[in-house]
């Protein structure tokens, strides 16, 4: 339900400090943006940002140029710092009433003019819901574009004509989907029917700003809601085209999906759950778009059954692809080994005649750490069949296999094992070199049949036995 009306006690009290100094000062001072639709839509807000009639040296002037850091002077935009009890000083950004010139990089405006007329300021702004403006000293709301009767309606409508606002910020076509993701909204139809037409100023925005805001969409409640508005305004093609290869393709009798709907179902259906620190929460769900991206390519007809499909490799095939897709995506080096990792081990199938050293060969090739990503992937992949697959028949019994390998320390990884490299160069009298690592890693897969053998004394005796069958160290 949208509130119609806000009170100052929705405010944090810096922030209210912040537009009370400006208002005794003479100036005006309103909260605007995502804040204010937020409050609005009766949920928790972050990152107030204040709109003013003060110039930033102005603004310097009211609150002391110690305080005010030019972070965007060249804009409008300073940000000041306030003193809060228990929180030290608070970064409160604010911005001067602008009027903006050509956008010719299709990103920021080549300039800007200083207004002193807020409707002025907020006809700039990308949708009515983020145009919407909250005086909190005297309570009062400004909304000339009528954001809230779109926020009742859950409509996503650019503010005057789609097309230009479009055309002046490239992201913004991805904005209005990944908002609609986000709330469970609906594009207005001019403004859809406006992102196929200014896609070739799209193309102009970063890599770096498209994959923030296909992060956010992955995170959605819902977001099959802004993958598919991706696909049929085009930003998917521009974005990753390997996944429309799956559009209409048909895969086998246990799927009842083609490959696009099937991995639309398991992005939904892939949990997401607090992850330690440093970590990015979203990788499962990065690695569900694209763990059958694949499939097209590595699809082969069934002689013996028509109509049916087999897709032999193509979690490997497709690990490579993600590899690519996660570089256009400029991921870090660890995110994109994340998600390439989960699919090229997505198409484990677990059976209870598993052997203990089965067990711990599969902990041992999928990692520790990437066995809640994998699970949680694994879990939408189930339910994403659409055949009403209950994941814990496959899964559970794994886990509790799982846990109890861990449970009794077993050897996992060559670093598990009771001897390292030292001992095995002092027993064969031997120097560093490959050699040594193979002889480790034959040591551990007899470890891992045999949990028992962890043992030094009993590594120790192994060490020539095996020695003799490595080429690098036999005389």
């Amino acid at each position: 339900m949208t509130r119609t009306a806000l009170s100052v006690d929705d405010v944090p009290p810096h922030i209210v400090e912040v537009c009370r100094r400006l208002g005794v000062a003479g100036y005006a001072a309103w909260l605007v943006g995502g804040a204010v639709r937020d409050l609005l839509r009766g949920k928790e807000a972050k990152d107030f940002d204040v709109a003013t009639s003060a110039t930033p040296a102005q603004v310097g002037e009211v609150f002391g140029k110690k305080r005010v850091i030019p972070t965007g002077e060249k804009h409008g935009t300073v940000t000041v710092l306030v003193d809060r009890p228990q929180h030290g000083r608070e970064p409160v950004e604010v911005t001067t009433f602008r009027g903006e010139g050509a956008y010719t990089d299709g990103r920021r405006p080549d300039s800007v003019q200083f207004v002193d007329d807020l409707v002025e300021d907020l006809r700039r702004r990308d949708f009515t819901m983020n145009a919407i403006a909250f005086d909190p000293i005297v309570e009062k709301i400004a909304d000339p574009f009528e954001g809230r009767v779109d926020l009742a309606a859950g409509l996503i409508r650019a503010v005057g004509d789609p097309l230009a606002r479009f055309s002046e910020d490239g992201l913004r076509p991805l904005r209005a989907v990944r908002f609609a993701a986000q709330h469970g909204f609906v594009l207005d139809p001019p403004t859809e029917a406006a992102i196929p037409l200014t896609l070739e100023i799209f193309k102009k925005v970063s890599a770096e700003r498209v994959r923030d805001e296909l992060v956010k969409i992955l995170l959605a409640k819902v977001p099959s809601v802004g993958l598919e508005l991706m696909r049929t305004t085009g930003l998917l093609g521009e974005v990753i085209p390997e996944l429309l290869e799956g559009v209409g393709f048909h895969q086998n009798r246990y799927h009842a999906h083609d490959v696009w709907q099937h991995t639309l179902a398991v992005v939904d259906a892939t949990p997401v759950f607090s992850m330690p620190s440093g970590r990015a929460e979203w990788v499962p769900r990065l690695a569900a778009l694209l763990h059958d991206v694949a499939k097209p390519r590595t699809a082969q007809d069934k002689p013996d059954a028509p109509g049916e499909r087999s897709f032999y490799k193509h979690d490997l095939v497709g690990a490579d692809m993600t590899d690519a897709i996660a570089r256009r995506l400029r991921l870090s080096g660890d995110e994109r080994e994340r998600v390439a990792h989960l699919v090229a081990n997505h198409m484990f199938w677990y059976e209870p005649d598993w052997t203990d050293g089965t067990v711990r060969r599969f902990i041992g090739r999928v990692g520790l750490e990437a066995l809640p990503d994998l699970f949680a992937l694994r879990e939408g992949d189930v339910i994403g069949r659409g055949r009403g697959e209950r994941p814990g028949t496959e899964l559970d019994e794994l886990k509790r296999r799982i846990d109890g390998e861990l449970s009794r320390a077993a050897a996992l990884k060559v670093g598990d094992l009771a001897i390292g490299g030292g001992d095995v160069m002092r027993i064969l009298g031997c120097k560093p070199g490959r050699g040594v690592g193979e002889l480790l890693r034959r040591l551990l897969e007899r470890v891992l049949d045999d949990a028992a053998l962890n043992d030094k004394a009993k590594l120790e005796e192994l060490v020539p036995v095996l020695a003799a069958e490595i080429p690098e160290l036999t005389p």
